[in-house]
This record gives structure tokens, sequence and C-alpha cells, in this order.
């Protein structure tokens, strides 16, 4: 394990309308994952070899300090650019210490993984629950293992992602899916949609979250294309034909992938608006003097 010095780890985030999140924290740098499309190989995040997972020096003590520093509590967001859950956390345990550390200032989380080791700390998450606000995302791209492990390499399949969701569920934890991104060519069809809402919802899951387009520019593309000739030869030229240089690539069925999903999620009765996401798991924590009052009629 490297460590990569850091003066600040919390972050003010300018615009709370992704999942409701005030602040960002990221302990680690690089994830060792190794999906095919991830974003932050872009040379815009100055992330240099990224598929290896570098630690921040002396993460805690700086979380600490930075929780100090904060006036106003909220929600703080983790793996946006590295999974929080990589296959060193589990030895190194630096999520974890940190979650301690957002029980005692007393904010909430929401994290984004793709690893099961996040049911170590259920405990965690039930505790930060009862004071503030909290949601787990799982990012599923693939209703079938065998194409997950293609494009998601060293990560759990599709069906142990699951398995966990119906674990945090079963805990009382608001989880759901991120369904994001939809490779064109690739799984980009109605049927896996259909189907990843169909495995949340006998999961326990709250939400899928849709967001289908994927990004692709310098750094990223260059190696998403060397990924597609050697899992999907030929499949690059279809790309380059199509999408030429550009950043965001939608699958060509865009609206009907979006009109099933919504169909499928109102049949399942889960969430898939953002608005409605955010509402739905800072509720408890947002009771006005009305609704407190109700309450305490009933």
């Amino acid at each position: 394990m490297k460590y990569v010095p850091s003066k600040t780890i919390i972050t003010k985030v300018k615009n709370s309308s992704w999942f409701g999140v005030d602040y960002n924290m990221n302990i680690y740098r690089g994830c060792n994952h190794g999906c095919i499309y991830c974003d932050s190989r872009s040379s815009c995040y100055q992330e240099e070899n990224f598929d290896e997972v570098k630690a921040k020096e002396d993460a805690l003590t700086i979380i600490k300090k930075d929780l100090t520093k904060l006036v106003n509590r909220g929600v703080i967001g983790t793996g946006a650019m590295s999974d929080p859950y990589n296959n060193f956390e589990e030895k190194l345990n630096l999520t974890g210490n940190s979650l301690l550390l957002l029980d005692a200032y007393r904010f909430g989380v929401a994290v984004t993984t793709k690893s099961p080791l996040i049911v170590r700390d259920i405990d965690l998450y039930q505790n930060i629950a009862q004071h503030s606000p909290v949601i787990c995302k799982f990012t599923i791209t693939c209703a079938d293992d065998e194409l997950s492990s293609l494009i998601e390499t060293n990560v759990a399949v599709s069906s142990e992602r699951f398995k966990a969701i119906k674990e945090l569920s079963k805990a009382g934890i608001f989880s759901g899916v991120q369904l994001t991104p939809l490779l064109p060519f690739i799984n980009d069809n109605a049927e896996n949609v259909r189907r990843i809402v169909k495995m949340a919802a006998d999961s326990g899951a709250k939400f899928v979250f849709p967001s289908f387009l994927v990004t692709l520019r310098d750094n990223q593309r260059k190696h998403y294309y060397k990924a597609l000739d050697n899992i999907f030869p030929g499949l690059k030229d279809k790309y380059m034909k199509r999408y030429g240089n550009r950043y965001l690539c939608a699958p060509s069925n865009l609206k009907k992938l979006n009109d099933v999903l919504a169909k499928e999620c109102v049949k399942h009765n889960l969430l898939y608006k953002m608005n409605d996401i955010i509402k739905a798991y800072k509720k408890p924590y947002n009771l006005d003097i009305l609704e407190i009052a109700k309450m305490l009629k009933n």
C-alpha cells in the first residue's frame, strides 16, 4: 500500500442535488476493481496509474480535524472517485473507522460501492441512522454475472452485490441500486434493465436510480477501447463510427430504456427519481413542527 499526503479530506459540495450530499470524503485514491468504463481514469482527475490503490496519509486524523471545523451538519458522501471498500479496506479499515467519526460528530453518510464488504459495517450505519440520514448505493450494471465479471473484472459479481443489498435492507438501512452506465452494444437492452429492477426489488432495495450514459474522454477512452479489443473484438469500430470523440455516449434506444425502467420501478414499488430518493431517505430527519405535532397527537 502506498500513501499520499493530503491537507484535507472532507470538502464542501457546491450543489447537493446528487443524492442530497453536502460534503465529499475520499480516503483512497485509485481503485483496483478493474471496471473497464470508469471515468475516474480521465486525465482531468490527474490520477496516474488509477488501478493502483493509494491511501491518504493520516486519513483519520485529518477527517477528525475536518469534522471539528464544520459548522453545519449534513450528509457526507464517499465513493465518488474511488470505492471506499476496495481490496485493501478489509485490512486497513479506514472507511470503517471514518464511519465511527461521522457517528461521533453526528453526520449522515451516503456511500457508493460495488463491494459486499460494506456489510461488515452494518452496525455502524445503524448507529449513524439513529441521528442522521444514511443511504447505501450499489453500482450494478448487469443482471448477468458472467457479463458483470467481464466488464467489472476484480470485484464481486452482481448477484453478490444484490445479496449485500438484502442484508443491508434487512438491517433497516436505506439501500438501492445505481444502474450506471449502460454500455452501448453490451448491456444496453430492455431485458437487462427489467432483470436488474426485479432483482433489486427481490433484495429489498428502496430505489433504482438510472444514469445510462457512459463517459469517454482522453485516457479513459484509450483504456476502454483497449478493453473492448480484448473482450469484444471488433466492437471498438462500432463505437468510433457512432460516437467519434464524444464525451457522453448514449445508447441509441435511450428513451425506450428510460421508459422501461420507470414502468418496472412503478410495478415493483421502487423509487427511481432523484428528488424522490433524497426526500425518502432524509424524511425521518426533516420533520417540521406540524408533522411532529401530528405525531404527538396520534
